[in-house]
């Protein structure tokens, strides 16, 4: 997966547009204005704020199905993300939640959005709305029938979920890379918030070779730097928001705030190899 050709950057931040509860949810308002409302500006927002991409996501759907959403959802989705694409030109992305990589990839390849992101491609997880096993073969598939070339990010250990088969991230990065065949792979912490263990992005980041490693939560202004030393890019929601309070709408000043951290960040990583070394002789 070619980072630069995607994005038009070498370290891409994506933010998330966490959607409002969505008909059939357990907490669906009943106004699907309001739900398009909120994403166009958290969208907005983000866009403007300088991020190089976006994930339209039904966060707000919990507690979700484990893998297959209702018809409804996948219509409301698509409408939204058309609508998005009418206000920002930057790539757009779906994740379907809990697990519908299906309806994931048929929405993006319906609307020509660029990625998705899958929280178990390969392997089986325990979660909290069961036992989850990874479709890649059913996904992969699908992928060709459609005819898209779609992105596939998907999350290795994802986050809120504790493995039933290896719990080993090196083994884990390379069967979701070479047998899942993820285009990318996103490593969190143990929960939405929490940022991914530094030793574990760098054992990630040898084991995935040429594959972009992203990081999938906990990112904020303060650590960025130190987290993109050994990752690609970065999935970032909780601290952009106001308060830095997930059930907050976007917040335009921490996004460039946030931005401003991960560019302060690569300038300096660039001017730490644009120094020449000097030899010493004895």
């Amino acid at each position: 997966m070619d980072l630069h050709q995607l994005f038009k950057t070498k370290t891409p931040i994506i933010g998330v547009v966490h959607l409002l509860p969505l008909p059939t949810s357990a907490r669906w308002g009943g106004s699907l204005k309001a739900v398009i409302d909120r994403a166009e500006q958290e969208a907005t927002a983000l866009a403007s704020g300088g991020v190089n991409g976006i994930i339209i996501e039904n966060f707000f759907d919990a507690p979700f199905p484990k893998n297959q959403v209702d018809p409804a959802v996948v219509s409301a989705m698509t409408v939204i993300v058309q609508r998005i694409q009418n206000l920002v030109s930057i790539p757009i992305g779906l994740n379907v939640l809990r697990n519908d990589g299906r309806s994931a990839i048929a929405i993006a390849s319906c609307v020509q959005a660029q990625f998705v992101r899958i929280n178990v491609l390969t392997g089986v997880m325990a979660t909290d709305q069961g036992i989850i096993e990874g479709e890649a073969h059913e996904l992969l598939r699908y992928r060709r029938e459609l005819g898209s070339d779609v992105k596939i990010l998907a999350d290795v250990l994802v986050k809120h979920a504790l493995p039933l088969s290896s719990p080993n991230i090196i083994v884990s990065i390379q069967d979701t890379i070479e047998r899942g065949l993820a285009d990318a792979v996103i490593l969190s912490g143990w929960a939405t918030g929490s940022p991914p263990n530094q030793e574990d992005l760098e054992l990630a980041a040898n084991a995935a070779g040429s594959t972009p490693v992203f990081i999938g939560s906990g990112a904020n202004w303060e650590n960025i730097g130190t987290l993109l030393s050994a990752a690609d890019g970065v999935i970032v929601s909780s601290s952009l928001k106001r308060h830095g309070q997930i059930h907050q709408p976007i917040d335009p000043i921490r996004v460039s705030q946030f931005v401003e951290a991960v560019h302060r960040n690569w300038k300096s990583k660039e001017e730490i190899k644009s120094v020449p070394s000097v030899k010493l002789h004895s």
